[in-house]
C-alpha cells in the first residue's frame, strides 16, 4: 500500500502535470513491453514494436528489469513535457544520484549479472551517461514516437477531467477518484502499491502524473527525499484500439449486444468501479451495474466489495472473447463433441 502524508500546507501545493511525462512513458512503456497485462490495449502495440526494438531496450531493462525496482534517476522531476528536456535533465543526474540508484538496484536484484557499463554510470562516467540517454532517445524513436500525439491526446483528455473535477469539487474528490484504490482521509491518501512505501511531504506539496502505460496500480519514486510525485493510469478511452480490430468488435457487438460489449471492453481497458464503468461506458450507472452482474454471471467478468466500492475486472474468458483467442479453451470438433483434457 503507497500512503501519502499530508500536511495543512500541501493541498494548496498540489498540482496536476501539465501533459504527458516523455521519460515516465518510456519507462512505463518498456514495462508494458514485458508484461501480459493489459493485452486488448497494448497487444497491437506490442506486436508492432517488438521488430523494432535495438540495443536500445537492453540498455534500459539493464536499468529497470521486469520487476522490482527501476532506478530513479530515469525519469527526473525537471524533465519538462519534451523528450530533448528529459534527456537534458538525465545528463545532468549527479554522480551521487547514479551511486545511489544503481547501489539500491543492485542491493534489490542480487542475483542479477550486470554489464560493465554500470560500473562505470555508477562512476559518473560521462560517455556512460550518454550511452543511457542515448538508449533513451533511440527506445522512444522505435516504440513511443509512432503513436505519441495519442499518448497525449489520453492524457490531455484526463488532465482536462480532473481540473473540471477540480474546480467543482476540490482536491479531495481529486485524490479520491485518482484510482479505483484511492481512499482519501485527510492527512492520509492510500493507493494500490507492490509493497508498503509511505511519503511524507511536510509541506513539499504533491505533482500528479497521469500517464497512459502505467499499468494496474500508480507508482512513484523510492527515494523519499526526491520531489514527491504520484504516477497513475489515465482514465483510457476506447479509441487506441487498433482499426483492424473492427470486425472481431463488431461480431462480439453481434453476439452480446453492444452495450454489453462496449462494457466488457472498458472492463478489459482497466480495472474500475461501477461509477467509473457508467461513466467510461456513457451509460447511466443502473445500466452498468446491470450489465456487470450479467457479465459476471457469465464468467467474464470479476466483481470484487472494497470497502464501500465494487470493483470490476475481466477474467481470462472474458479476455479470450474480445481478442478471438480459444488457446486454452476446449473447442467443439466438427462433430460437435468437445475433445477431453489428457489425464496423462
Amino acid at each position: 500500500m503507497l500512503r501519502v502524508h499530508f500536511t495543512g500546507d500541501d493541498l494548496a501545493r498540489i498540482q496536476l502535470a501539465p501533459g504527458a511525462d516523455p521519460l515516465w512513458e518510456a519507462l512505463l512503456s518498456l514495462h508494458r513491453l514485458r508484461h501480459p497485462s493489459g493485452a486488448v490495449y497494448f497487444g497491437d502495440w506490442r506486436r508492432s514494436v517488438a521488430p523494432r526494438l535495438g540495443p536500445s531496450a537492453q540498455v534500459l531493462t539493464a536499468l529497470a528489469p521486469p520487476t522490482g525496482y527501476a532506478v530513479d534517476f530515469l525519469t527526473p522531476a525537471d524533465a519538462g513535457l519534451s523528450l530533448a528536456g528529459g534527456t537534458e535533465a538525465l545528463l545532468s543526474t549527479s554522480r551521487t544520484r547514479l551511486l545511489n540508484d544503481l547501489e539500491e538496484l543492485a542491493r534489490r536484484h542480487p542475483d542479477r549479472a550486470w554489464p560493465g557499463w554500470t560500473r562505470a554510470l555508477a562512476d559518473g562516467d560521462p560517455s556512460a551517461l550518454m550511452l543511457v540517454t542515448d538508449a533513451v532517445t533511440g527506445y522512444f524513436a522505435a516504440a513511443l514516437d509512432p503513436v505519441w500525439p495519442q499518448v497525449r491526446r489520453e492524457v490531455a483528455r484526463d488532465i482536462d477531467w480532473r481540473s473540471r473535477q477540480l474546480d467543482t469539487a476540490g482536491w479531495e474528490a481529486v485524490l479520491g477518484t485518482l484510482h479505483p484504490s484511492a481512499t482519501w482521509s485527510y492527512p492520509v491518501l492510500q493507493l494500490a502499491f507492490p509493497a508498503d512505501h509511505d511519503i511524507h511531504l511536510g509541506g513539499r506539496g504533491l505533482t500528479l502524473q497521469p500517464s497512459f502505460f502505467c499499468w494496474g496500480a500508480p507508482t512513484t519514486l523510492l527515494d523519499t527525499e526526491l520531489p514527491p510525485v504520484v504516477v497513475y493510469p489515465v482514465e483510457r478511452s476506447l479509441d487506441w484500439l487498433a482499426p483492424h480490430r473492427a470486425p472481431h468488435r463488431q461480431a462480439v457487438a453481434a453476439l452480446l449486444g453492444k452495450t454489453r460489449a462496449r462494457v466488457l471492453e472498458v472492463v478489459a481497458v482497466a480495472p474500475c468501479t461501477t461509477s467509473q464503468l457508467a461513466e467510461r461506458a456513457r451509460v447511466p450507472i443502473q445500466t452498468a451495474s446491470h450489465q456487470a452482474t450479467v457479465l459476471r454471471e457469465a464468467k467474464l467478468v470479476h466483481s470484487r466489495r472494497r470497502r464501500n466500492t465494487v470493483i470490476h475486472t475481466v477474467t481470462a474468458l472474458g479476455m479470450a472473447v474480445l481478442q478471438g483467442e480459444t488457446s486454452g479453451f476446449p473447442v467443439p470438433t466438427s462433430s460437435g463433441t468437445t475433445p477431453r483434457r489428457s489425464t496423462s
